[in-house]
């Protein structure tokens, strides 16, 4: 369903997302792997502070169309083209419906979905056959969770989005992969106050991530033995859905 990617040596890949988390994980892995790399986040600092040689630091507003195209001139000014584009930023604040708050939860969608529809717009040009973009989303996309209120509705409309993009670019030889991580310990991932099972080191995530691109699979997901479960409770019937979930979760 995508081209595989298994060499990474002097691929052109442009993380947008990488100061941090995962982003900054995936940005180390493909950094050993040969990768030759741009790396976009707001700030400069923590994108210096990876000390990653020879990457490009482009420092950006993801969620502003103009600084996304800023930094993609520059990156194009210097490689003349890229080969893989991969959006890894994100936001997350717990959220349930006798705490919920408009503008944090429009804040939290920005940043999950609409930035990421606002980085395809911004470089579907540039992509070419054998390469292609990818979005880092959650297996809370596959269906409602609790205390996911602002976080699930943007992953699960970043994972519609992508199935869409797929469906276009895949006859002209364009990937778009879809990247659904179980829990990851990360800052954001620091304000659950509930046990967060098969929970990943986002070293661990980085690895399972790119060696994922080695598959020809639209969707990456790990750790299998959590989003195999997942994926199981999503097939459910909503009048056994709901009970189980609250349930397994407590909520």
């Amino acid at each position: 369903m995508n081209p595989t990617i298994t060499d990474w040596k002097g691929k052109r890949v442009w993380l947008v997302g990488a100061s941090s988390g995962i982003g900054a994980a995936v940005a180390r892995e493909l950094s050993q792997r040969g990768a030759r790399l741009a790396l976009s986040a707001r700030s400069a600092d923590k994108l210096a502070a990876l000390a990653i040689s020879d990457a490009l630091l482009l420092p950006c507003d993801a969620t502003d169309v103009a600084s996304l195209n800023c930094a993609r001139l520059s990156m194009l000014e210097h490689w003349g083209g890229v080969d893989l584009v991969v959006y890894l930023a994100g936001d997350y604040v717990p959220m349930r419906a006798d705490n919920f708050d408009l503008a944090v939860a429009e804040k939290v969608v920005t940043v999950n979905f609409n930035a990421a529809m606002r980085l395809a717009s911004t470089v579907l040009a540039d992509l070419k056959p054998g390469g292609g973009i990818a979005f880092l989303a959650s297996v809370a996309g596959y269906r409602g969770l609790p205390k996911a209120l602002c976080y699930g509705p943007g992953k699960a409309a970043l994972i519609h989005f992508a199935e869409v993009l797929h469906i276009d670019l895949a006859p002209k030889g364009i990937g778009v992969w879809v990247v659904n991580p179980g829990f990851v310990s990360t800052q954001l991932t620091a304000k659950n106050d509930f046990e967060m099972p098969a929970l990943l080191t986002p070293e661990q995530a980085a690895k399972a991530m790119v060696d994922g691109f080695a598959a020809s699979h639209f969707e990456i997901h790990f750790p299998k033995r959590f989003t195999r479960l997942m994926k199981f409770f999503a097939l459910l019937p909503y009048r056994w859905y709901f009970p189980l979930i609250r349930r397994t979760t407590g909520g």
